[in-house]
């Protein structure tokens, strides 16, 4: 048996290279990253309806589309991303989003669904009424 110092040493030693799997990137890496975040963008989970306005490219011209739909996943980490899922014509549309891309012009809160998981991937199965989720007063917070 091993004394308890020791096993305080190789906690100390399993947290440590916790810590180094969490901060992979260089600091040159992040001072890079830290210069394209977006901090103009709202606040926003998973369950809530967004309307991203989307800059689109046709030729020498650029124009806004909107894309509604419901936030399935968000991604956290140096790039994070964001799912949006609608229905277009009876057909599931899912669009991935980066978060600080420059192809977002903004983004709208429309409403915010009480759910109690942080990925809403069990939706693409559900139809119809089946996949309707609580609906949440944006300016009170109470479900």
């Amino acid at each position: 048996m091993g004394h308890p110092k020791e096993f305080e040493i190789q906690a100390a030693a399993r947290r440590a290279t916790k810590k180094e799997k969490e901060m992979s990137n260089s600091p040159i890496i992040d001072r890079l990253l830290a210069k394209t975040r977006r901090t103009d963008l709202p606040q926003f989970k998973a369950g809530d309806t967004v309307r991203v306005h989307v800059k689109i490219k046709e030729g020498d011209k650029e124009r806004v589309q909107m894309f509604e739909g419901l936030v399935i996943s968000k991604s956290k980490g140096s790039q994070p991303s964001f799912i949006v899922r609608k229905m277009s014509f009876g057909h599931g549309v899912e669009r991935i989003f980066p978060l600080n891309s420059k192809v977002i012009d903004k983004i709208e809160v429309v409403r915010s669904a009480h759910v109690r998981r942080a990925k809403l991937f069990y939706l693409r199965a559900l139809r119809g009424k089946a996949a309707r989720l609580r609906e949440v007063d944006v300016r009170t917070k109470k479900a």
